[in-house]
C-alpha cells in the first residue's frame, strides 16, 4: 500500500482538528489573543520521491488522479492542490502536487460531514455569549464540551446567573432556589460547573484552596455537612439518658466538654464498639487520616490521649500525624512486645501504604520499632493489624493506665529524628 497522502488521509487530518475543537473554535468571534487564524489550513502531504517517479511512474499518475478527484476543483469544496513542476531524467518534466490547503472552514466541515453540528454550535455559542460574555475564552477551549451539553445550557446558565447574583451563598446545595434546576443536576455536573463558575465569578467569590469535585461546595461558598465523630462513653455513669454510643458533629464535639480524664482513639470499628469500660473515659474510633478534625478540640489538650493503631509503618505515620495536633498523645499496644507476642497473626503491609518518610514525633522505642519494620529486619513488610491483637492484651494494658494520674503524662517531647 502506498504511503502517499490519500483523500482519506486528508479526512483523518481534518478529523484530528475537529476532535481538538480547533475547527469549531475558529468559528467564534476573533479575540486579540487568538493568534493566527486556523484557515486557510495547510495539511501535511506525503508525496512521491524522485525515485518513485522514475520507477513507479504509473502509480504516481494514478495517485495524482485520485488526489485530484477528491479536491475542491472536482467536488466544488474541500482541499486545493498546489502543483509544482518537477524534472526527472527518465520521465521528463511533470506537474506534481507540492502542498495541500483547506481554504475555509466550510470546506473542512463538508469533507467531515459536520455542517449540522457546526450550525448547532453557532446557535449555542450565540446564546451563551449573549448571556455570559465572560465564557468566550471557555468556549474557545471547550467547544466540543459545549456541544455535548447542548440541551443542558438553559439550566447551566441559570446556575451561573444565580451564583453571580448571590456569590458564596452560605447555604446547603439543597437550599439553592434556582427555577428549573434541582440539586442532582448540579451534583452530577460539578466538574463542568466549576470550570464555568471559575470563568464568570470574581476572584473574591472563589476559594482557590479548594478544588476538584469534592471541593466544589467550599470553593463556591456552599455549606457542607459537618463530619461526624463516632464515640462511646466508656463510663456508664457518663451516659446521656442511657445513650453511650454516639455520633456527634465535629463542631458540637469540640464545644462539648465531657467529664472524662482519658480519650482513647482507635481506627477499627469493632475495637471501638467492644472497648472495655474505663472510668471517666471515652473512645473515638474510625477517624483514619481525618485526625485533623481533632485540632479543633482544645479540651483534648487537657486529658490523656491514647492512640491504638496497626503496628506497621502506616500506623506509626498516623500516630506521628496525631501528635502534630496532640503532642502528648501516647501509643497503646503499638510496641515490640505486643508485636512479638502475636507472630502467628502477622500479615504483610501493602506496598502502597508503606510510609515513605521517617516520622519526627515518635518516642525512642516507637522509632526503633518503626525503623525495624521499615527496614524489614523482623520480616518482609511485617504488619500486625489492631483487630488481630488478643483482647486479653487490651484488658491487661488498661489497669496500669487507670492507676496513673492525669497529670502523669511521661516524657513525650517530639524529636527531630534522623536516620
Amino acid at each position: 500500500m502506498s504511503a502517499w497522502t490519500s483523500p482519506e488521509d486528508i479526512r483523518r487530518q481534518l478529523q484530528r482538528h475537529w476532535d481538538s475543537g480547533a475547527i469549531l473554535a475558529a468559528r467564534l468571534p476573533a479575540d486579540g489573543d487568538d493568534g493566527e487564524p486556523l484557515f486557510p489550513l495547510t495539511l501535511r502531504l506525503r508525496r512521491p520521491t524522485a525515485r518513485d517517479v522514475t520507477q513507479r511512474f504509473g502509480e504516481v499518475a494514478d495517485w495524482v488522479r485520485t488526489l485530484q478527484g477528491g479536491s475542491r476543483d472536482a467536488l466544488g469544496y474541500g482541499y486545493i492542490i498546489e502543483f509544482r513542476r518537477q524534472g526527472n531524467r527518465v520521465q521528463g518534466s511533470n506537474e506534481l502536487p507540492a502542498s495541500l490547503q483547506i481554504p475555509e472552514d466550510q470546506d473542512a466541515l463538508r469533507l467531515l460531514r459536520k455542517q449540522q453540528e457546526a450550525a448547532r454550535f453557532d446557535a449555542l455559542a450565540d446564546e451563551i455569549l449573549t448571556r455570559q460574555p465572560g465564557l468566550a475564552g471557555w468556549l474557545r477551549r471547550q467547544p466540543l464540551k459545549a456541544l455535548e451539553h447542548a440541551a443542558e445550557w438553559p439550566r447551566l446558565l441559570a446556575v451561573l446567573a444565580h451564583f453571580q447574583r448571590r456569590p458564596r451563598p452560605g447555604v446547603y446545595l439543597r437550599q439553592l432556589d434556582i427555577p428549573g434546576v434541582d440539586t442532582k443536576f448540579i451534583e452530577a455536573r460539578r466538574g463542568l460547573l466549576a470550570s464555568l463558575l471559575d470563568a464568570v465569578l470574581p476572584p473574591a467569590a472563589i476559594d482557590c484552596e479548594a478544588s476538584g469535585v469534592r471541593g466544589f461546595n467550599r470553593r463556591y461558598g456552599l455549606r457542607e455537612p459537618s463530619p461526624l465523630v463516632r464515640l462511646r462513653l466508656l463510663d456508664p455513669a457518663l451516659s446521656l439518658h442511657g445513650l453511650g454510643d454516639l455520633s456527634v458533629p465535629v463542631e458540637q464535639f469540640a464545644a462539648w466538654r465531657p467529664a472524662v480524664e482519658r480519650v482513647f482513639i482507635t481506627e477499627n470499628l469493632t475495637n471501638g464498639l467492644a472497648f472495655p469500660e474505663v472510668p471517666r473515659a471515652l473512645v473515638v474510633f474510625g477517624l483514619g487520616y481525618g485526625l485533623e478534625s481533632l485540632a479543633r478540640m482544645p479540651w483534648l489538650q487537657e486529658v490523656e490521649i491514647h492512640y491504638w493503631g496497626d503496628i506497621d509503618t502506616h500506623g506509626f505515620g498516623i500516630l506521628d500525624r496525631l501528635r502534630a495536633y496532640l503532642p502528648r498523645a501516647r501509643s497503646l499496644l503499638m510496641d515490640e512486645a505486643t508485636l512479638l507476642a502475636h507472630r502467628p497473626l502477622w500479615g504483610e503491609e501493602p506496598l502502597d501504604k508503606r510510609l515513605g518518610h521517617t516520622p519526627t514525633r515518635l518516642t525512642d522505642a516507637e522509632l526503633a520499632l518503626f525503623t525495624a519494620l521499615r527496614d524489614d529486619r523482623l520480616g518482609e513488610r511485617v504488619r500486625l493489624e489492631q483487630e488481630r491483637i488478643g483482647f486479653g492484651h487490651l484488658e491487661a494494658a488498661l489497669p496500669p493506665l487507670q492507676r496513673q494520674g492525669v497529670g502523669d503524662r511521661g516524657h513525650l517531647v517530639p524529636r527531630n529524628n534522623k536516620d
